[in-house]
């Protein structure tokens, strides 16, 4: 295999869709109280060690999960699965990636470093390796993995934990479910082909629909609230209330008239909506 099909390879094992908007909101929780031009070098910093402690932590899961994923039709393509990369390259690619990102990250703060490795072991530890195929509660767990970033982000231009950052990692924490549960649904008969428990399966549709439609609502509220304590501008927060309206009227929809293009949409849209609300905390930054 050459050099560029070999990147190839090991860039579709971190899943740079999802890591790039995890980075990105990372990149908002530090910009929420930071300028990036007077703190560039430390935004740099911050975007390497993290890029390379949750594309280390994506790995590790696509090594653990290569079981699961030859046995689903939305994920068999994947290297592992194909066997274009072997089990053992993977796991110490994710290794490698996950020890030089938190070390990384550990000289650049202690408490920025400590949240990022939280992040880490919520993700493949708890939620991949633990939970992922024992409850379909586990969803809470990645959800708390997911809101590290941010938190980081905000501590790291803080120096400690406030309450801003703790609403900004519930909004992300809140939003997972919004964007998992729907996901869960579209491709039920590969979850279940997996044995993975998920929502739809243990609780039913429509009460997957239901849990949604309240976790689209907490996001919204959780989002809202730390936009407040961010102090953004009146524009942005209308353009903040747009996007959570949105979101809103989309999951409420999808609970009292389901369909699988309205639940698509839903899955869709939650993506659309997190981007949005992180960019628009980025641009008020800048």
């Amino acid at each position: 295999m050459t050099l560029r099909a070999k990147f190839r390879v090991y860039w579709s094992l971190i899943k740079s869709l999802q890591t790039g908007l995890l980075l990105v909101t990372g990149w908002a929780g530090f910009m929420s109280c930071r300028c990036p031009v007077t703190h560039l070098p430390t935004l740099l910093a911050l975007t390497a060690s993290l890029f390379l402690a949750i594309s280390g932590a994506t790995v590790l899961n696509m090594w653990y999960d290569h079981d699961i994923d030859a046995r689903m039709q939305r994920t068999c393509w994947r290297p592992l699965p194909m066997e274009q990369v072997s089990s053992q390259e993977a796991l110490l690619l994710g290794l490698i990636l996950v020890i030089i990102g938190l070390g990384w990250a550990l000289t650049i703060d202690y408490l920025y470093g400590a949240i990022i490795f939280a992040g880490v072991f919520f993700d493949v530890i708890i939620y991949t390796m633990w939970l992922k195929r024992r409850t379909p509660w586990s969803v809470i767990f990645g959800g708390i993995s997911g809101g590290m970033p941010i938190l980081a982000g905000r501590a790291l231009a803080l120096g400690y934990i406030d309450w801003v950052g703790v609403a900004l990692s519930l909004a992300v924490l809140f939003w997972i479910p919004t964007h998992i549960l729907t996901f869960s649904m579209r491709f039920f008969t590969d979850y279940e082909n997996a044995d993975i428990p998920t929502f739809p399966a243990v609780f039913g549709f429509q009460s997957t629909r239901v849990a949604i439609a309240i976790s689209s609502v907490v996001a919204a509220l959780a989002m809202a609230a730390a936009a407040y304590g961010i102090g953004l501008t009146w524009g942005y927060m209308r353009l903040l209330a747009v996007l959570s309206l949105g979101l809103l009227i989309v999951a409420i929809a999808s609970t009292l008239r389901p369909s699988d293009k309205l639940n698509f949409g839903l899955f869709k849209y939650a993506s659309l909506y997190m981007l949005g609300a992180m960019l628009i905390i980025i641009f008020e930054a800048i």
